[in-house]
């Protein structure tokens, strides 16, 4: 596997774990912990930092003059970015709606 494909892997990897952790911080609010929700939302900020540094350095490459191929696993990986970070600010609206229901 290449640099450029490691780099993508990456992001389908924290896009992934991102919104995973988002999801679970979901279903731990909905059982009323709400500082697991706390932490596995922290959690999920890491993993999107770490994908948003990969595409950052992708995004650099390119304004380099580096050409950055559109491959099918590269359109995958923007698409798991993009889906987590959905997820992610979703699931901060449905925890507060959790935490003001006093569930």
């Amino acid at each position: 596997m290449n640099e450029l494909e490691q780099m993508i892997m990456e992001l389908v990897v924290n896009g992934g774990d991102a919104r995973s952790k988002a999801m679970e911080a979901i279903d731990a609010a909905k059982n009323g912990d709400f500082e697991m929700a706390d932490v596995l939302l922290k959690e999920c900020n890491e993993q999107l930092s770490s994908a948003h540094n990969k595409q950052t350095e992708l995004i650099q490459a390119e304004v380099r003059g580096e050409h950055v191929s559109v491959t099918l696993l590269m359109v995958h990986a923007q698409d798991h970015l993009m889906n987590a970070m959905t997820v992610r600010d979703l699931a901060k609206e449905i925890i507060e709606i959790y935490k003001r229901e006093g569930k």
